[in-house]
């Protein structure tokens, strides 16, 4: 089996400087985490100068996380076999390059053209830092770091949106993109002065094929479910689009099953207990980032919140999710993870509900009544669903079980946004009612909230009353997909043979799990 290796550089060798590295790595996942979620702050002002419609909203927030999703596997193998110093360099420069240039433009195509290539710097950055945690940190030590960058990764989507929410105070939403400037900077120099190369130069040859599959099967999905408010769900293109997505998956699943070396092998979703996490993570990003982008609009654009204002309105979700967080721990110790995994799921059910309820003149107290418990939701649900993709994996697959909860979770909230956003647009394009307005306007409103907000009177008045009809459409999707999710989880632990959180026993070749083959780390990265 493969080793990862540090490779020396050609200048004189150097001690590693490991607390240094880990900060460096961490400011890096940080940075590209944080855009994630940190732009959806700035879409009322980006729509307002832009002109951006609904539709270009999503694109321009879901073109960042379906590229880092699908792109996620492929690129951490890449920094696995030639260097992941070199994926942290490379990655970073896209994602700094970028974010200069969409700080120069006012073209939504171009803006969303742009958060693609962010998505590729950030599909590069993230699984490098871990690598290179795992790869250059002794033994003694690496647990603390991994603690270290699980926390940096949760924290980094909250920590942005109130980044970007003072930022907005003071400066347009370009302001945004130059923090990214920033960051990626000071990530890309300390990364060429003190993190040392590291690799598992052993590792084989990259699942080209079954890469493309992925992206393309992705991208044409996503891409049906954000178009059809536009061109309707029944139009030709959208029911093509996704009928040529799902069989392109469907097309990667059957090619993965027959490599020597898959890019991610199927046969991992037979042990129940990974299935229950993968789909756990994947379900609750996608109601949490969905929820984000239709909540910040809510905010700015309904309530007429300042940007910082919306930002402050979230923190009752973080101060009930990181208590909450701490003690799950001690509850699955106690009770199991069935338990507190599935009443977390249900929480956030719930709280899609209550938040459902929301209207235009509706009291902080019930956002607020929402709000806690989803972070009381998140912080149930989440450690419990991460270890159990990890625990269900011998310790040889460990890198398997990393880039499986990665995935998940850009994946998920690629989907959430697209789908909970064309919920949202479908449902306010079809309730906007403008009887005697010219045809011009009622075309402007249409577009979006904002677009309707800047023109006033009745017609704002109006737009806000269906976005409050598409919005509560977006919502109850939302607690339908928390409530599916509980439901699976609780049904797959139920036949499990054992709780998530106890020891796998593995084999001789520690390569069997619930008698399926299993790729080695080498094979995914």
């Amino acid at each position: 089996m493969p080793t990862s290796q540090v490779l020396p550089d050609t200048a004189p060798a150097r001690a590693v400087r490991h607390n240094l590295v880990l900060a460096i790595t961490c400011l890096a996942l940080g940075t590209v985490v944080a855009a994630m979620a940190s732009l959806n702050v700035a879409l009322p002002d980006l729509a307002r100068e832009t002109h951006a419609s609904q539709t270009q909203l999503s694109w321009i927030i879901d073109a960042y996380s379906l590229v880092f999703a699908a792109l996620l596997l492929p690129a951490g193998a890449l920094g696995d076999r030639f260097g992941r110093r070199r994926a942290l360099i490379v990655g970073l420069a896209l994602f700094g390059g970028g974010s200069v240039a969409a700080a120069c433009t006012t073209d939504p195509d171009a803006l969303i053209a742009l958060r693609g290539v962010l998505g590729v710097g950030a599909a590069m950055v993230m699984p490098a830092t871990l690598s290179t945690i795992t790869g250059t940190f002794p033994r003694a030590q690496r647990a603390r770091a991994v603690s270290v960058w699980a926390a940096v990764a949760g924290a980094s989507a909250i920590v942005g949106i109130f980044a970007t929410g003072s930022l907005l105070e003071a400066w347009s939403w370009r302001s945004v993109f130059l923090l990214n400037v920033v960051l990626a900077a000071a990530a890309l120099t300390g990364t060429a002065l003190f993190v040392p190369e590291s690799a598992d130069p052993d590792q084989p040859r990259l699942d080209v094929v079954g890469a493309l599959l992925a992206m393309v099967g992705l991208v044409a999905l996503v891409y049906s479910v954000i178009e059809a408010p536009t061109r309707g769900w029944g139009d030709p293109v959208t029911l093509t689009g996704i009928a040529v997505g799902l069989l392109v998956l469907t097309g990667f699943v059957l090619l993965e099953l027959r490599r020597r070396h898959p890019l991610l092998d199927p046969r991992l979703f037979r042990n129940r207990r990974f299935a229950a996490g993968s789909l756990s993570i994947m379900l609750q990003f996608f109601v949490f980032f969905g929820f984000i982008f239709v909540m910040m609009q809510y905010l700015q654009l309904v309530r007429s919140d300042s940007a910082l204002m919306a930002a402050v309105t979230m923190l009752p979700m973080a101060l009930a999710m990181i208590p909450v967080s701490r003690l799950t721990p001690k509850l699955v110790a106690r009770f199991g993870a069935r338990g507190p995994w599935v009443t977390g799921l249900v929480a956030v059910a719930l709280a899609m509900g209550v938040l459902s309820r929301l209207g235009t003149t509706s009291s902080y107290w019930l956002i607020a009544a929402g709000l806690v418990p989803l972070g009381m939701g998140m912080g149930l649900a989440m450690t419990p669903a991460t270890t159990a993709i990890t625990d269900a994996l011998p310790r040889s697959l460990q890198n398997v079980g990393s880039a499986m909860n990665d995935l998940a979770r850009e994946l998920g909230g690629a989907l959430g946004i697209a789908v909970l956003g064309s919920l949202l647009s479908a449902a306010y394009r079809s309730h906007l009612s403008l009887p005697g307005a010219p045809e011009h306007v009622t075309d402007i409103a249409r577009s979006s909230l904002a677009a309707a907000s800047a023109i006033g009177g009745p017609v704002a008045d109006h737009a806000r009353t269906a976005f409050m009809d598409g919005m509560q459409l977006a919502l109850l999707g939302a607690a339908f997909a928390a409530g599916a999710a509980a439901v699976a989880v609780a049904l797959l632990l139920g036949r499990a043979g054992a709780e998530p959180g106890e020891p796998v026993a593995e084999d001789e070749n520690d390569g069997e799990v619930s008698g399926a083959r299993v790729p080695q780390p080498a094979d995914i990265g």
